[in-house]
Protein backbone atom coordinates (compact mmCIF):
# COMPACT_ATOMS: atom_id res chain seq x y z
CA UNK A 1 0.00 0.00 0.00
CA UNK A 2 1.51 3.65 -0.66
CA UNK A 3 1.89 5.95 2.43
CA UNK A 4 -0.98 7.56 4.26
CA UNK A 5 -0.49 10.48 6.16
CA UNK A 6 -2.16 8.33 8.99
CA UNK A 7 -0.80 4.95 10.02
CA UNK A 8 -2.76 1.47 10.69
CA UNK A 9 -6.17 2.30 13.11
CA UNK A 10 -7.66 -0.12 14.79
CA UNK A 11 -11.26 -1.06 14.49
CA UNK A 12 -13.79 1.18 16.55
CA UNK A 13 -14.76 -2.00 17.81
CA UNK A 14 -13.16 -5.54 17.39
CA UNK A 15 -14.19 -7.69 14.33
CA UNK A 16 -17.14 -10.32 15.34
CA UNK A 17 -17.13 -11.89 11.91
CA UNK A 18 -14.34 -10.42 9.59
CA UNK A 19 -11.08 -12.23 10.43
CA UNK A 20 -9.26 -9.90 12.88
CA UNK A 21 -6.14 -9.51 10.90
CA UNK A 22 -7.81 -9.87 7.79
CA UNK A 23 -6.18 -7.36 5.26
CA UNK A 24 -7.91 -6.62 1.62
CA UNK A 25 -5.88 -8.38 -0.68
CA UNK A 26 -7.38 -10.65 -3.19
CA UNK A 27 -11.07 -11.00 -3.86
CA UNK A 28 -10.79 -14.42 -2.51
CA UNK A 29 -10.57 -13.20 0.85
CA UNK A 30 -14.06 -11.24 0.42
CA UNK A 31 -15.60 -14.16 -1.45
CA UNK A 32 -15.77 -16.46 1.14
CA UNK A 33 -16.98 -14.32 3.91
CA UNK A 34 -19.56 -13.06 1.26
CA UNK A 35 -20.24 -17.15 0.50
CA UNK A 36 -20.18 -17.10 4.28
CA UNK A 37 -23.01 -14.57 4.54
CA UNK A 38 -25.43 -16.35 2.12
CA UNK A 39 -25.35 -19.31 3.59
CA UNK A 40 -26.16 -18.08 7.50
CA UNK A 41 -29.02 -15.81 5.68
CA UNK A 42 -30.78 -19.01 4.35
CA UNK A 43 -30.64 -20.20 7.59
CA UNK A 44 -31.98 -17.68 10.07
CA UNK A 45 -34.36 -18.95 11.51
CA UNK A 46 -35.79 -15.40 14.09
CA UNK A 47 -35.87 -11.79 13.37
CA UNK A 48 -33.09 -11.87 16.36
CA UNK A 49 -30.90 -14.08 14.46
CA UNK A 50 -31.74 -12.22 11.03
CA UNK A 51 -30.77 -8.79 13.51
CA UNK A 52 -27.20 -10.58 14.12
CA UNK A 53 -26.68 -11.37 10.77
CA UNK A 54 -27.30 -7.46 9.43
CA UNK A 55 -24.38 -6.36 12.17
CA UNK A 56 -21.84 -8.77 10.18
CA UNK A 57 -22.86 -7.75 6.82
CA UNK A 58 -22.66 -4.31 8.33
CA UNK A 59 -19.32 -4.98 9.16
CA UNK A 60 -18.21 -6.78 6.10
CA UNK A 61 -19.33 -3.36 4.59
CA UNK A 62 -17.35 -1.14 6.78
CA UNK A 63 -14.27 -2.96 6.00
CA UNK A 64 -14.50 -2.89 2.24
CA UNK A 65 -15.55 1.03 2.55
CA UNK A 66 -12.49 1.52 4.81
CA UNK A 67 -10.43 -0.08 2.32
CA UNK A 68 -11.32 1.90 -1.01
CA UNK A 69 -11.59 5.09 1.38
CA UNK A 70 -7.63 4.46 2.54
CA UNK A 71 -6.76 3.65 -1.49
CA UNK A 72 -8.96 6.84 -2.60
CA UNK A 73 -7.06 8.83 0.17
CA UNK A 74 -3.77 7.97 -1.17
CA UNK A 75 -4.04 7.93 -4.60
CA UNK A 76 -5.38 12.09 -4.36
CA UNK A 77 -2.58 12.81 -1.94
CA UNK A 78 -0.42 12.40 -4.35
CA UNK A 79 -1.93 11.68 -8.03
CA UNK A 80 1.80 11.19 -9.28
CA UNK A 81 2.59 8.29 -7.16
CA UNK A 82 2.00 5.16 -9.53
CA UNK A 83 1.75 2.68 -6.74
CA UNK A 84 -0.82 3.97 -5.21
CA UNK A 85 -3.09 4.88 -8.54
CA UNK A 86 -2.46 0.99 -9.05
CA UNK A 87 -4.12 0.17 -5.79
CA UNK A 88 -6.69 2.55 -6.29
CA UNK A 89 -7.85 1.35 -9.91
CA UNK A 90 -7.10 -2.33 -8.55
CA UNK A 91 -10.02 -1.84 -6.25
CA UNK A 92 -12.44 -0.21 -8.77
CA UNK A 93 -11.47 -2.87 -11.10
CA UNK A 94 -11.42 -5.82 -9.57
CA UNK A 95 -12.89 -6.17 -6.45
CA UNK A 96 -15.35 -3.63 -6.56
CA UNK A 97 -16.93 -5.43 -9.57
CA UNK A 98 -16.71 -8.55 -7.43
CA UNK A 99 -18.26 -7.41 -4.85
CA UNK A 100 -21.21 -5.30 -6.21
CA UNK A 101 -23.00 -8.52 -7.45
CA UNK A 102 -22.49 -10.32 -4.20
CA UNK A 103 -23.75 -7.33 -2.45
CA UNK A 104 -27.00 -7.15 -4.66
CA UNK A 105 -27.93 -10.88 -3.90
CA UNK A 106 -27.46 -10.07 -0.30
CA UNK A 107 -30.03 -7.16 -0.45
CA UNK A 108 -32.10 -9.00 -2.24
CA UNK A 109 -32.50 -11.89 -0.33
CA UNK A 110 -32.72 -9.64 2.90
CA UNK A 111 -35.42 -7.58 1.27
CA UNK A 112 -37.44 -11.39 0.76
CA UNK A 113 -36.66 -12.92 3.84
CA UNK A 114 -39.28 -13.69 5.97
CA UNK A 115 -38.42 -12.89 9.38
CA UNK A 116 -37.59 -8.82 7.75
CA UNK A 117 -41.23 -8.00 8.91
CA UNK A 118 -40.39 -8.79 12.74
CA UNK A 119 -37.43 -6.15 12.93
CA UNK A 120 -38.17 -3.06 14.84
CA UNK A 121 -40.02 -0.47 11.47
CA UNK A 122 -38.88 2.35 13.40
CA UNK A 123 -35.48 1.43 13.46
CA UNK A 124 -35.44 -0.46 10.29
CA UNK A 125 -37.35 1.90 8.02
CA UNK A 126 -34.49 3.98 6.16
CA UNK A 127 -32.30 1.36 5.76
CA UNK A 128 -35.23 -1.23 4.66
CA UNK A 129 -37.13 1.52 2.11
CA UNK A 130 -32.88 2.68 0.47
CA UNK A 131 -32.64 -1.08 0.50
CA UNK A 132 -35.42 -2.24 -1.82
CA UNK A 133 -34.63 0.85 -3.64
CA UNK A 134 -31.31 -0.18 -4.93
CA UNK A 135 -32.17 -4.16 -5.36
CA UNK A 136 -34.56 -2.72 -7.50
CA UNK A 137 -31.69 -0.41 -9.35
CA UNK A 138 -29.10 -3.37 -9.39
CA UNK A 139 -28.52 -4.63 -13.35
CA UNK A 140 -25.24 -7.06 -13.66
CA UNK A 141 -24.60 -5.25 -17.05
CA UNK A 142 -23.95 -2.13 -15.59
CA UNK A 143 -21.14 -3.07 -12.96
CA UNK A 144 -18.42 -3.55 -15.70
CA UNK A 145 -20.02 0.50 -17.09
CA UNK A 146 -19.83 1.67 -13.61
CA UNK A 147 -15.78 0.45 -13.20
CA UNK A 148 -14.94 2.51 -16.35
CA UNK A 149 -16.55 5.49 -15.07
CA UNK A 150 -14.86 5.04 -11.66
CA UNK A 151 -11.81 4.87 -13.97
CA UNK A 152 -13.00 7.97 -16.01
CA UNK A 153 -12.95 9.93 -12.89
CA UNK A 154 -9.53 9.16 -11.18
CA UNK A 155 -8.54 10.37 -15.19
CA UNK A 156 -10.20 13.83 -14.24
CA UNK A 157 -8.47 14.25 -11.13
CA UNK A 158 -5.25 12.83 -12.37
CA UNK A 159 -5.46 15.26 -15.28
CA UNK A 160 -6.30 18.48 -13.03
CA UNK A 161 -3.61 17.52 -10.10
CA UNK A 162 -1.13 17.37 -12.59
CA UNK A 163 -1.58 21.42 -14.38
CA UNK A 164 0.84 23.86 -13.59
CA UNK A 165 1.95 27.32 -14.64
CA UNK A 166 5.25 29.19 -14.10
CA UNK A 167 4.43 32.89 -12.62
CA UNK A 168 6.84 34.91 -10.77
CA UNK A 169 9.74 32.77 -12.03
CA UNK A 170 8.54 29.62 -10.16
CA UNK A 171 5.89 26.63 -11.20
CA UNK A 172 2.92 26.57 -9.52
CA UNK A 173 -0.40 24.93 -9.20
CA UNK A 174 -3.62 26.39 -10.41
CA UNK A 175 -4.63 26.45 -6.68
CA UNK A 176 -1.82 28.52 -5.74
CA UNK A 177 -2.44 30.71 -8.62
CA UNK A 178 -5.80 31.97 -6.39
CA UNK A 179 -3.55 34.26 -4.24
CA UNK A 180 -2.81 36.91 -7.04
CA UNK A 181 -6.34 37.09 -7.99
CA UNK A 182 -6.79 38.96 -4.50
CA UNK A 183 -3.88 41.14 -5.38
CA UNK A 184 -4.99 45.06 -5.82
CA UNK A 185 -2.77 45.36 -9.10
CA UNK A 186 -5.47 44.79 -12.00
CA UNK A 187 -2.55 43.99 -14.52
CA UNK A 188 -1.18 41.59 -12.05
CA UNK A 189 -4.50 39.66 -11.67
CA UNK A 190 -5.31 40.05 -15.26
CA UNK A 191 -1.78 38.40 -15.86
CA UNK A 192 -2.41 35.64 -13.18
CA UNK A 193 -6.12 34.92 -14.51
CA UNK A 194 -5.16 34.42 -18.68
CA UNK A 195 -2.61 31.93 -17.01
CA UNK A 196 -4.47 29.78 -15.06
CA UNK A 197 -7.27 30.17 -17.73
CA UNK A 198 -4.89 29.45 -20.85
CA UNK A 199 -3.47 26.17 -19.24
CA UNK A 200 -6.97 25.14 -18.62
CA UNK A 201 -8.12 25.74 -22.12
CA UNK A 202 -4.51 23.85 -23.28
CA UNK A 203 -6.16 20.81 -22.03
CA UNK A 204 -9.84 21.55 -23.44
CA UNK A 205 -9.56 18.18 -25.26
CA UNK A 206 -9.04 16.09 -22.97
CA UNK A 207 -11.49 17.74 -20.83
CA UNK A 208 -14.05 17.38 -23.43
CA UNK A 209 -13.24 13.55 -24.06
CA UNK A 210 -13.53 12.21 -20.54
CA UNK A 211 -16.27 13.95 -19.93
CA UNK A 212 -18.27 12.47 -23.92
CA UNK A 213 -17.51 9.01 -22.57
CA UNK A 214 -18.58 9.41 -19.39
CA UNK A 215 -22.06 10.69 -20.52
CA UNK A 216 -22.02 8.08 -23.16
CA UNK A 217 -21.72 5.31 -20.38
CA UNK A 218 -24.06 7.23 -17.85
CA UNK A 219 -26.62 7.20 -20.58
CA UNK A 220 -26.37 3.42 -20.95
CA UNK A 221 -26.71 2.66 -17.25
CA UNK A 222 -30.05 4.40 -17.10
CA UNK A 223 -31.04 2.63 -20.28
CA UNK A 224 -30.04 -0.91 -18.90
CA UNK A 225 -31.90 0.07 -15.51
CA UNK A 226 -34.77 0.85 -17.10
CA UNK A 227 -34.92 4.32 -16.79
CA UNK A 228 -35.47 6.90 -19.76
CA UNK A 229 -32.41 8.81 -18.65
CA UNK A 230 -29.76 9.38 -16.26
CA UNK A 231 -31.03 12.20 -14.42
CA UNK A 232 -34.03 9.67 -13.58
CA UNK A 233 -31.60 7.00 -12.58
CA UNK A 234 -29.89 9.14 -10.54
CA UNK A 235 -32.66 10.45 -8.47
CA UNK A 236 -33.30 6.78 -7.38
CA UNK A 237 -29.93 5.89 -6.80
CA UNK A 238 -28.99 8.70 -4.39
CA UNK A 239 -32.45 7.88 -2.74
CA UNK A 240 -33.87 11.01 -3.45
CA UNK A 241 -37.58 10.25 -1.83
CA UNK A 242 -38.11 13.67 -0.91
CA UNK A 243 -38.02 15.46 -4.24
CA UNK A 244 -38.12 15.59 -7.39
CA UNK A 245 -36.39 16.90 -10.75
CA UNK A 246 -39.28 19.58 -10.69
CA UNK A 247 -38.44 20.69 -7.19
CA UNK A 248 -34.83 21.32 -8.28
CA UNK A 249 -36.00 23.27 -11.64
CA UNK A 250 -38.55 25.39 -9.55
CA UNK A 251 -35.18 26.07 -7.11
CA UNK A 252 -33.52 27.18 -9.83
CA UNK A 253 -35.95 29.78 -10.87
CA UNK A 254 -36.36 30.79 -7.37
CA UNK A 255 -32.69 31.67 -7.54
CA UNK A 256 -32.72 33.41 -10.48
CA UNK A 257 -36.17 35.53 -8.63
CA UNK A 258 -34.90 35.70 -5.19
CA UNK A 259 -30.66 35.48 -5.41
CA UNK A 260 -29.66 37.48 -8.71
CA UNK A 261 -31.09 40.46 -8.24
CA UNK A 262 -29.17 40.45 -4.81
CA UNK A 263 -26.23 39.24 -6.67
CA UNK A 264 -26.10 41.91 -9.19
CA UNK A 265 -26.65 44.42 -6.47
CA UNK A 266 -23.09 42.93 -5.04
CA UNK A 267 -21.47 43.22 -8.71
CA UNK A 268 -22.46 46.88 -8.99
CA UNK A 269 -21.58 47.32 -5.95
CA UNK A 270 -17.83 46.21 -5.99
CA UNK A 271 -17.82 47.69 -10.22
CA UNK A 272 -18.25 50.89 -8.36
CA UNK A 273 -16.06 50.62 -5.49
CA UNK A 274 -13.25 49.53 -7.85
CA UNK A 275 -14.05 52.64 -9.67
CA UNK A 276 -14.26 50.46 -12.87
CA UNK A 277 -16.28 50.53 -16.58
CA UNK A 278 -16.87 46.60 -16.65
CA UNK A 279 -16.33 44.56 -14.10
CA UNK A 280 -13.91 41.41 -15.45
CA UNK A 281 -13.41 37.87 -14.03
CA UNK A 282 -10.38 39.07 -12.57
CA UNK A 283 -11.97 41.48 -10.59
CA UNK A 284 -14.28 38.78 -8.79
CA UNK A 285 -11.83 38.15 -5.48
CA UNK A 286 -9.53 41.16 -4.88
CA UNK A 287 -10.92 43.90 -2.01
CA UNK A 288 -13.30 46.18 -3.56
CA UNK A 289 -11.67 49.56 -1.35
CA UNK A 290 -8.22 48.65 -1.86
CA UNK A 291 -6.97 46.78 0.67
CA UNK A 292 -4.24 44.21 0.95
CA UNK A 293 -5.74 40.60 1.04
CA UNK A 294 -6.10 38.78 3.56
CA UNK A 295 -3.61 36.50 4.51
CA UNK A 296 -5.12 34.57 7.83
CA UNK A 297 -1.66 32.11 8.04
CA UNK A 298 1.32 31.43 6.69
CA UNK A 299 1.96 27.72 8.17
CA UNK A 300 -0.61 25.05 8.07
CA UNK A 301 0.38 24.44 11.47
CA UNK A 302 -0.79 28.32 11.77
CA UNK A 303 -4.11 26.82 10.20
CA UNK A 304 -4.33 24.35 12.51
CA UNK A 305 -3.92 25.82 15.68
CA UNK A 306 -5.80 28.95 15.25
CA UNK A 307 -8.86 26.88 14.07
CA UNK A 308 -8.71 24.42 16.83
CA UNK A 309 -9.19 27.73 19.37
CA UNK A 310 -11.99 28.64 17.12
CA UNK A 311 -13.38 25.38 17.60
CA UNK A 312 -12.88 25.70 21.67
CA UNK A 313 -14.66 28.57 21.68
CA UNK A 314 -17.83 26.73 19.89
CA UNK A 315 -17.69 23.89 21.81
CA UNK A 316 -14.86 22.22 23.68
CA UNK A 317 -15.82 18.96 22.92
CA UNK A 318 -15.70 19.75 19.23
CA UNK A 319 -12.55 21.06 19.69
CA UNK A 320 -10.74 17.81 21.51
CA UNK A 321 -12.03 15.88 18.56
CA UNK A 322 -10.34 18.09 15.87
CA UNK A 323 -7.38 18.19 17.65
CA UNK A 324 -7.40 14.35 18.32
CA UNK A 325 -7.70 14.22 14.82
CA UNK A 326 -4.51 16.25 14.25
CA UNK A 327 -2.52 13.86 16.71
CA UNK A 328 -3.80 11.15 14.85
CA UNK A 329 -2.43 12.13 11.67
CA UNK A 330 -5.79 12.99 10.05
CA UNK A 331 -5.45 15.66 8.22
CA UNK A 332 -3.50 16.46 5.19
CA UNK A 333 -4.06 20.11 4.29
CA UNK A 334 -1.15 21.90 2.57
CA UNK A 335 -1.32 22.44 -1.29
CA UNK A 336 1.36 20.73 -3.61
CA UNK A 337 1.92 19.29 -6.78
CA UNK A 338 0.42 16.17 -7.91
CA UNK A 339 -2.31 16.52 -4.94
CA UNK A 340 -5.71 16.01 -6.31
CA UNK A 341 -7.83 19.55 -6.12
CA UNK A 342 -10.68 20.59 -3.94
CA UNK A 343 -11.40 19.64 -0.30
CA UNK A 344 -12.95 16.82 1.27
CA UNK A 345 -13.21 14.71 3.88
CA UNK A 346 -13.35 10.83 3.53
CA UNK A 347 -14.99 8.58 6.82
CA UNK A 348 -12.69 5.33 7.66
CA UNK A 349 -15.57 3.22 7.98
CA UNK A 350 -13.96 0.62 10.40
CA UNK A 351 -11.45 3.15 12.21
CA UNK A 352 -14.88 4.90 12.73
CA UNK A 353 -12.61 8.37 12.34
CA UNK A 354 -12.64 11.11 9.75
CA UNK A 355 -9.92 12.27 7.14
CA UNK A 356 -9.54 15.86 6.31
CA UNK A 357 -8.51 16.48 2.67
CA UNK A 358 -7.66 20.36 1.24
CA UNK A 359 -5.52 22.23 -0.66
CA UNK A 360 -4.17 25.24 1.69
CA UNK A 361 -2.34 28.38 0.64
CA UNK A 362 -2.60 30.98 2.79
CA UNK A 363 -6.17 32.33 1.72
CA UNK A 364 -9.48 33.19 3.97
CA UNK A 365 -11.26 30.38 1.77
CA UNK A 366 -8.87 27.81 3.30
CA UNK A 367 -10.46 28.90 6.79
CA UNK A 368 -13.75 28.31 5.88
CA UNK A 369 -13.08 24.95 3.66
CA UNK A 370 -10.98 23.78 7.07
CA UNK A 371 -14.27 24.89 8.97
CA UNK A 372 -16.59 23.25 6.91
CA UNK A 373 -14.79 19.76 6.71
CA UNK A 374 -14.25 19.68 10.32
CA UNK A 375 -18.29 20.01 9.95
CA UNK A 376 -18.08 17.17 8.26
CA UNK A 377 -15.73 15.39 10.59
CA UNK A 378 -17.94 15.82 13.65
CA UNK A 379 -20.82 14.20 11.69
CA UNK A 380 -18.63 11.08 10.96
CA UNK A 381 -17.41 10.88 15.10
CA UNK A 382 -21.01 11.64 16.06
CA UNK A 383 -22.21 8.53 14.87
CA UNK A 384 -19.48 6.20 16.08
CA UNK A 385 -21.92 4.56 18.49
CA UNK A 386 -24.13 3.44 15.43
CA UNK A 387 -23.29 -0.32 14.73
CA UNK A 388 -25.71 -0.27 11.50
CA UNK A 389 -22.84 0.86 8.62
CA UNK A 390 -25.40 2.46 6.79
CA UNK A 391 -26.57 4.61 8.85
CA UNK A 392 -23.02 6.39 9.62
CA UNK A 393 -23.51 7.22 5.95
CA UNK A 394 -26.49 10.06 6.14
CA UNK A 395 -27.59 11.61 2.81
CA UNK A 396 -25.65 14.37 1.52
CA UNK A 397 -28.11 16.67 2.27
CA UNK A 398 -27.95 16.81 5.72
CA UNK A 399 -24.25 16.15 5.39
CA UNK A 400 -23.61 19.27 3.96
CA UNK A 401 -26.04 20.94 7.01
CA UNK A 402 -23.41 19.93 9.17
CA UNK A 403 -20.29 21.43 7.49
CA UNK A 404 -22.29 24.84 6.53
CA UNK A 405 -23.58 25.32 9.64
CA UNK A 406 -20.07 24.95 10.80
CA UNK A 407 -18.24 27.60 8.59
CA UNK A 408 -20.94 30.03 10.03
CA UNK A 409 -20.84 29.16 13.56
CA UNK A 410 -16.74 29.12 13.08
CA UNK A 411 -16.99 32.59 11.60
CA UNK A 412 -18.30 34.25 14.89
CA UNK A 413 -14.50 33.66 15.80
CA UNK A 414 -12.05 34.68 13.67
CA UNK A 415 -10.44 37.38 15.75
CA UNK A 416 -8.26 34.48 16.36
CA UNK A 417 -6.74 34.78 12.91
CA UNK A 418 -7.16 38.61 12.55
CA UNK A 419 -8.41 42.23 14.57
CA UNK A 420 -11.62 42.85 14.40
CA UNK A 421 -12.16 44.99 11.69
CA UNK A 422 -10.22 41.92 9.13
CA UNK A 423 -12.90 39.55 11.02
CA UNK A 424 -15.63 41.72 10.03
CA UNK A 425 -14.27 41.95 6.61
CA UNK A 426 -13.92 38.02 6.38
CA UNK A 427 -17.29 37.61 7.35
CA UNK A 428 -18.76 39.73 4.80
CA UNK A 429 -17.07 38.74 1.79
CA UNK A 430 -18.36 35.20 3.44
CA UNK A 431 -21.86 35.97 3.37
CA UNK A 432 -21.45 37.32 -0.23
CA UNK A 433 -20.13 34.53 -1.03
CA UNK A 434 -22.83 32.16 -0.04
CA UNK A 435 -25.18 34.59 -2.75
CA UNK A 436 -22.62 33.93 -4.92
CA UNK A 437 -22.58 30.02 -4.66
CA UNK A 438 -26.27 30.05 -4.41
CA UNK A 439 -26.06 31.00 -8.02
CA UNK A 440 -23.05 28.82 -8.82
CA UNK A 441 -25.34 25.98 -7.78
CA UNK A 442 -28.56 26.70 -9.77
CA UNK A 443 -25.83 27.14 -12.45
CA UNK A 444 -24.41 23.71 -11.71
CA UNK A 445 -27.28 21.97 -11.20
CA UNK A 446 -29.46 23.20 -14.24
CA UNK A 447 -26.26 21.84 -16.45
CA UNK A 448 -26.40 18.81 -15.27
CA UNK A 449 -29.96 18.32 -15.61
CA UNK A 450 -29.57 19.30 -19.43
CA UNK A 451 -26.87 17.75 -20.44
CA UNK A 452 -27.93 13.92 -19.04
CA UNK A 453 -32.21 14.81 -20.74
CA UNK A 454 -29.87 15.58 -23.60
CA UNK A 455 -27.75 12.62 -23.72
CA UNK A 456 -27.27 12.54 -28.07
CA UNK A 457 -25.82 16.18 -27.41
CA UNK A 458 -22.49 17.01 -29.12
CA UNK A 459 -19.82 19.43 -27.63
CA UNK A 460 -20.85 22.47 -29.63
CA UNK A 461 -24.31 21.95 -28.20
CA UNK A 462 -22.88 21.33 -24.84
CA UNK A 463 -21.15 25.23 -24.82
CA UNK A 464 -24.29 26.51 -26.15
CA UNK A 465 -26.39 24.82 -23.31
CA UNK A 466 -23.84 25.71 -20.86
CA UNK A 467 -23.36 29.74 -22.10
CA UNK A 468 -27.30 30.26 -21.81
CA UNK A 469 -27.38 28.99 -18.54
CA UNK A 470 -24.12 31.30 -17.56
CA UNK A 471 -26.07 34.30 -18.84
CA UNK A 472 -29.23 33.19 -16.27
CA UNK A 473 -26.59 33.40 -13.38
CA UNK A 474 -23.56 35.11 -13.82
CA UNK A 475 -25.01 38.55 -12.90
CA UNK A 476 -22.71 41.44 -14.22
CA UNK A 477 -19.04 40.31 -14.80
CA UNK A 478 -18.05 41.34 -18.76
CA UNK A 479 -16.77 38.11 -20.17
CA UNK A 480 -16.02 39.73 -23.84
CA UNK A 481 -13.07 38.93 -25.35
CA UNK A 482 -13.44 35.41 -23.58
CA UNK A 483 -15.98 33.38 -24.50
CA UNK A 484 -14.09 30.18 -25.17
CA UNK A 485 -13.50 30.31 -21.42
CA UNK A 486 -16.82 31.25 -20.25
CA UNK A 487 -18.00 27.99 -22.51
CA UNK A 488 -15.08 26.04 -20.91
CA UNK A 489 -15.44 26.96 -17.43
CA UNK A 490 -17.53 24.36 -16.04
CA UNK A 491 -14.37 22.07 -16.69
CA UNK A 492 -12.75 23.08 -13.16
CA UNK A 493 -15.95 21.79 -11.42
CA UNK A 494 -15.20 18.53 -10.17
CA UNK A 495 -18.62 17.29 -9.29
CA UNK A 496 -19.58 17.40 -12.97
CA UNK A 497 -17.11 14.92 -13.60
CA UNK A 498 -17.06 12.44 -10.85
CA UNK A 499 -20.19 12.76 -8.74
CA UNK A 500 -22.95 13.92 -11.44
CA UNK A 501 -25.74 15.21 -9.73
CA UNK A 502 -24.09 15.81 -6.36
CA UNK A 503 -23.94 19.57 -6.05
CA UNK A 504 -27.95 20.80 -5.26
CA UNK A 505 -27.40 19.30 -2.11
CA UNK A 506 -25.50 22.37 -1.32
CA UNK A 507 -28.03 24.79 -1.70
CA UNK A 508 -30.53 22.26 -0.16
CA UNK A 509 -28.14 22.64 2.97
CA UNK A 510 -27.36 25.68 2.85
CA UNK A 511 -30.81 27.19 3.33
CA UNK A 512 -30.86 24.89 6.16
CA UNK A 513 -27.24 25.96 7.91
CA UNK A 514 -28.94 29.74 7.23
CA UNK A 515 -31.13 28.36 9.80
CA UNK A 516 -29.01 26.73 12.28
CA UNK A 517 -27.45 29.80 11.99
CA UNK A 518 -30.15 32.07 12.61
CA UNK A 519 -31.31 30.24 15.39
CA UNK A 520 -27.93 30.26 17.40
CA UNK A 521 -28.73 34.54 17.39
CA UNK A 522 -31.16 33.70 19.17
CA UNK A 523 -30.00 30.91 21.91
CA UNK A 524 -25.86 29.72 20.72
CA UNK A 525 -26.79 26.74 23.04
CA UNK A 526 -29.79 25.46 22.24
CA UNK A 527 -28.50 25.97 18.60
CA UNK A 528 -25.82 23.81 18.94
CA UNK A 529 -27.51 21.34 21.27
CA UNK A 530 -29.82 20.65 18.24
CA UNK A 531 -27.29 20.64 16.07
CA UNK A 532 -25.11 18.00 17.69
CA UNK A 533 -28.56 16.18 18.37
CA UNK A 534 -28.87 16.05 14.57
CA UNK A 535 -25.34 14.59 13.97
CA UNK A 536 -25.85 12.35 16.01
CA UNK A 537 -29.04 10.61 14.07
CA UNK A 538 -26.95 9.73 11.44
CA UNK A 539 -28.34 8.74 8.71
CA UNK A 540 -31.25 6.77 10.95
CA UNK A 541 -34.52 8.82 9.91
CA UNK A 542 -36.03 10.14 6.84
CA UNK A 543 -34.38 13.92 5.60
CA UNK A 544 -37.50 16.26 6.92
CA UNK A 545 -36.89 14.09 10.49
CA UNK A 546 -32.76 14.85 10.44
CA UNK A 547 -33.73 18.78 9.13
CA UNK A 548 -36.05 19.01 11.98
CA UNK A 549 -33.90 17.60 15.11
CA UNK A 550 -31.54 20.35 13.83
CA UNK A 551 -33.75 23.00 13.78
CA UNK A 552 -34.47 24.12 10.43
CA UNK A 553 -36.85 22.98 7.70
CA UNK A 554 -36.40 20.62 4.70
CA UNK A 555 -37.48 23.47 2.19
CA UNK A 556 -35.47 24.63 -0.72
CA UNK A 557 -39.08 26.01 -2.19
CA UNK A 558 -39.44 29.60 -3.31
CA UNK A 559 -41.04 30.01 0.19
CA UNK A 560 -38.14 29.27 2.23
CA UNK A 561 -35.17 31.03 0.16
CA UNK A 562 -36.97 34.23 0.31
CA UNK A 563 -36.55 34.95 4.47
CA UNK A 564 -33.88 33.11 4.38
CA UNK A 565 -32.09 35.46 1.73
CA UNK A 566 -33.27 38.82 3.49
CA UNK A 567 -31.93 37.25 6.43
CA UNK A 568 -28.32 37.11 4.87
CA UNK A 569 -28.78 40.16 2.94
CA UNK A 570 -30.06 42.08 6.69
CA UNK A 571 -26.68 40.44 8.29
CA UNK A 572 -24.55 42.04 5.36
CA UNK A 573 -26.23 45.22 5.85
CA UNK A 574 -24.88 45.06 9.68
CA UNK A 575 -21.38 44.08 8.40
CA UNK A 576 -21.64 47.04 6.35
CA UNK A 577 -22.40 49.33 8.40
CA UNK A 578 -19.96 47.59 11.05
Amino acid sequence: MASLPFGKLQPHRPRTFVPEQMEVREWSQLERLFNALETRLQRCCSADELERWLMDWSELNAVLDEEGARRYIAMTCNTEDAEAEKAYLDFVEEIEPKAKPRQFELARSYVNHSHRKGLSRWRYEVFDRDTEAQVKLFRPENVPLETEDARLSQQYQKLTGSLTVTFDGKEQTLIQMGRYLEETDRTRREEAWGLIARRRLAEKDNFEALFDQMVSLRHRIALNAGFDDYRAYMFRKLNRFEYTPGDCERFHAAVERQVMPALRELHEQRRAQLGLDTLRPWDLAVDPLGREPLRPFVQVEDLVARTAAILGKVDPELAADFVRMRELGLLDLENRKGKAPGGYQSTLAEARLPFIFMNAVGLQGDVETILHEAGHAFHALATQNENLHAYRNPPIEICEVASMSMELLGNEHLEEFYSEADANRARKRHLESIIEVLAWIALVDAFQHWVYTHPEHGRSDRARAWTDLFKRFSGLVDWSGYEEEEACLWHRQLHIFTHPFYYIEYGIAQLGALQVWANSREDKRRALEQYKAALSMGGSRPLPELFSAAGCRFDFSEQALGPVMRFARRELQKLSSA
